[in-house]
């Protein structure tokens, strides 16, 4: 599982011209899949992404997470994240998990997200997104469970 993070003020994802996931300031988490993911590594991804220190405490050193400044996480799934990109000058895909694995485990990892934090919003699973943001910092990490 990779999940890159990018610190927003604020960010969307919109399908056909509709809104389907919006936050102000938090965390943007583009989500990508692999064929060995489960729950232990819904968990781990999930306890990194809410207590992730990246937000500005009072001297302006990230010491804060998205609990801490009650932000809002954007949760997009993104299967060219797990692509694999060692050669050639073409992504393979046989790195990421198969469409209908992945989708069941983005629900899974969405439902435990909303479970224990209240400002969850997402982008449409297999949908042609346009995501827009407004990269804070810029701060951008990859994580991997």
């Amino acid at each position: 599982m990779k999940v890159l993070i990018q610190r927003v003020s604020a960010a969307k994802v919109e399908v056909k011209g509709e809104v389907c996931g919006q936050i102000e300031r938090g965390i943007l988490a583009l989500v990508g899949l692999e064929p060995g993911d489960g729950q232990p590594q819904l968990e781990k991804m999930l306890h990194k992404l809410l207590n992730y220190r990246i937000f500005p405490d009072a001297e302006g050193r990230m010491n804060c997470s998205v609990q801490d400044v009650q932000g809002g996480l954007l949760l997009v799934s993104q299967f060219t994240l797990a692509a694999d990109t060692r050669s050639g000058l073409r992504p393979g895909f046989s790195t990421a998990a198969a469409p209908e694995q992945a989708e069941q485990l983005f629900v899974q990892f969405v439902a435990m997200a909303r479970q224990v934090w209240p400002q969850v919003a997402t982008g449409c699973f297999g949908a042609d997104m346009q995501v827009s943001l407004t990269n804070d910092g810029p701060v951008t990490f990859l994580l991997q469970a």
